[in-house]
Parts: C-alpha cells; structure tokens; sequence
C-alpha cells in the first residue's frame, strides 16, 4: 500500500472517530467520566495503601533516636485511643546503667498510660494517652512556651521531692480544649485523681501527637507514675538511646546487646517491625489495598471502554455493510479508546492532589495521622497509563470482537 493510501486511510479514521465522538456527546462525556473515576480509584487507593505501610516507619523516624530498648513484645493497645504496653520494669535504673556505656550520649524512658484530662474538675473528663519523660531535654521539642523544668519529685527514686505540675500538650488537645500556655488542666490516672490534679500547661509540643497519631499530654515520668500509682515498679514501654557522633550503631547495639541479654536492642527499623509484628493484617492490609487498587481500576477501564464499543454495533455493522474494511474500524475504535483514555486520564491525574489532600484532612480529624494517602509520581504515572494504555486496549478488544460478528445480526 502506498504512503498516499495510508494517508488517505488515517484521515478516514480519524474522521470517523470524532464525527461518532461529537455525534454521541453525551455518552463521551459519561465515558470520560468513568475512566476519570478509574483513575482516581487506583490513584487514591494506592496512595492509601503506600500510606498505610508508610506511616509507621515517619513515626518512629521522627522520635529521632538511634536504638530502643525493650523488654518482652511491643504490644499496641486500643486503651484510652492506642499506644503501647509498658513492660520494661525499673525503667530509670536500666536508663541509667546504658547511659554510662561507651557510645551512649542519653538514655531515656518513655511511659504511655492512658489518664483523665479536663478543664474544669466538675465537668466531664476525656482520656488521652499521657507521656511520661523524665524530665527536659531533646526527647521532647517544644513549639510554643517552654519545656518542662524537670523531674525533682523522682528524688532519687523516693519520691518525696516536690512536684512541677507541669504538662506539655498537643496542638489537637490545646484545640479541643481551647488551652494555651498558662492555662490550668486537671489530670490524673483515675477521675478522683484528676479531679485533685491541678496542672499547668508550659508549652505545646507535637512529638508524641506525631508519634503516636494521637492527642497526648507530657508530663515528668515520676509524676506521670504517681498519679497511675505505679512508683513501685516505674514500667516504661521503651528506653530510648542517642549515641555519640562518632560512634558507629551496629557496634553499640551488639555490645549493649551482650551486657543487657534480658533486653530487646533495635534500631529504628527494627523496632518498627518488632511493633508491627502481631500487626501483619496492617502491613497486608496496605499491600492489598495497592493491589485492589489496580486491579480494581484496570478491570473498570476495560469495562467501561468495552461497554462504549459494544454501543457502537449497529454503527459498525452498517460501515462494514458498505464495505469499510474490519482494520479501518479497529483504527477508529483505538481513536476513540484512546481520545477518551487520554482526556479521562488527564482529568484524573489532576483531580487526584486535590483529593488526596481531603482524604488526608478527613484522615487526620479520625485517626489522627497526616499524610495517610500518599500521591507519589509513579501512582499518578500508573493511574494514567491504565486509562490510556489499558482502555485503549480494551477497546482494540472489544472492536476486534464486534468485527468478528456478522454484520446482519446488528442491523
């Protein structure tokens, strides 16, 4: 065939695409309509799947601590909204014994016990996780007031030194509460505690909110025992280890390691994994979430385009009755999947940050993470790639089958 016939065949084609197009407007619109739909159905559940796998590993990253220490299993619990189990009894002094290997710069426990907080000791208390440090310094960062002043009730593990009554709160708490820097707070592990546990907020802090993904109140470690009747035994859920500059992590892991064998030393990835481990459904969950999003999107693209075509069969019975040949028809059939790929893919890819963004807002009002739908290029890549190669292919599909038919039995 010539250069000339080839030409002439093309422009018939396209011809033939746009006038079935804007002939039937309605149904185009529809159509790019559901494959915008399909897109954003793998952009936005594959970005919520990455999310899900994704977010543990930011929360632990963000504590900013080279090694934790643990005793037993991690274990995540729903008690008051989440957090963790404490299971590493005589916390400060193990805190205090590794802070004193070579390596080691600080040694810090952190409790999370669930407590009553309110604003005024006659109305109604809400629980939250409280946390418990032992004192100032960088476990905690501070974005408006000032950093607790101390742990001086520990006194030496007798607790007979007077109390700061100080708290750090979250943005979310100081929000919900309508707190600042200044304002009292009732707290306590139990209602007649709180009620009797007048508090002063000293700052805002964010780093146990970030770590957690939900609201939390800091206060000194011994206080935080006290008011939980837990002086006895001082548990913490994890000891967490900043190590010198210069020191290499693997090495001081192994050595600590060998001196505290009744222990669990991981890095922050290991402990993540350690967290996560009865958690598999999470992990799994993530993983099918991207999975079904694909799935989900492609098979709804080949559907939809499918469906178009097949609309078209008295169409295409007719331009064969008049001896349009069967590849000519499977060109305008392409023209259209791909037309109607590429203008729903567009759409979707530019609808999907937007969207993602409310998700995320919703996100974070219910569970208190951010950033749960994650839109990394190659999601938005793929979403568009299934709309247009995909869809195109379904309609090649759907096209060649109808070219199959016997004209007269559409017509």
């Amino acid at each position: 065939m010539t250069f000339r016939g080839v030409a002439t065949r093309i422009r018939a084609a396209v011809g033939i695409t746009g006038a079935q197009l804007w002939h039937h407007r309605l149904r185009l619109g529809l159509a790019i309509v559901g494959v915008v739909l399909a897109v954003l159905s793998v952009t936005l559940l594959a970005g919520a799947g990455l999310g899900v796998i994704d977010t543990g590993t930011q929360q632990f990253e963000s504590a900013d601590r080279d090694l934790w220490v643990t005793a037993d299993e991690t274990r995540i619990t729903s008690a008051g909204g989440g957090g963790f189990e404490n299971s590493l009894l005589d916390s400060r002094t193990v805190a205090t014994e590794m802070e004193t290997h070579d390596g080691v710069s600080n040694a810090v426990p952190l409790a999370f016990e669930t407590i009553y907080i309110g604003t005024d000791p006659d109305d109604d208390f809400q629980t939250v996780i409280a946390t418990g440090v032992p004192g100032s310094g960088s476990a905690v960062s501070v974005t408006d007031g000032e950093g607790l002043t101390g742990d001086p009730h520990y006194a030496g593990g007798t607790y007979d030194g007077n109390t700061t009554d100080e708290v750090l709160i979250d943005e979310t708490t100081a929000n919900s509460l309508d707190l600042g820097v200044g304002d009292t707070i009732y707290a306590g592990g139990s209602l007649s505690a709180a009620r009797n546990g007048e508090r002063t907020v000293v700052g805002i802090s964010p780093t146990f909110e970030q770590m957690l993904g939900t609201p939390t109140v800091t206060m000194p470690l011994s206080e935080l025992h006290a008011t939980t009747g837990e002086t006895g035994f001082e548990p913490a859920t994890f000891i967490t280890l900043s190590l010198e500059d210069d020191a290499q992590v693997e090495t001081v892991q192994r050595d600590l390691q060998e001196d505290f064998p009744e222990y669990d030393i991981r890095t922050d990835q290991q402990q993540l994994e350690a967290v996560l481990g009865e958690q598999v459904l999470v992990l799994a969950g993530g993983v099918t979430i991207v999975g079904l999003a694909v799935v989900s999107g492609t098979a709804l693209t080949v559907a939809l385009l499918a469906l178009v075509v097949h609309q078209q069969r008295r169409t295409v019975a007719a331009l064969r009755a008049i001896g349009l040949s069967p590849r000519l028809l499977l060109v305008t059939v392409a023209g259209q999947g791909l037309v109607i790929g590429t203008v729903g893919g567009l759409i979707g890819v530019a609808l999907t940050p937007p969207a993602a963004s409310l998700l995320n807002h919703l996100g974070a009002a219910v569970v208190g993470f951010d950033g749960l739908v994650q839109t990394e290029p190659w999601v938005l890549a793929g979403g568009f790639s299934i709309a247009v190669g995909i869809g195109t292919l379904g309609s090649i599909v759907a096209g060649w089958r109808l070219t199959r038919r016997n004209p007269l039995e559409d017509l």
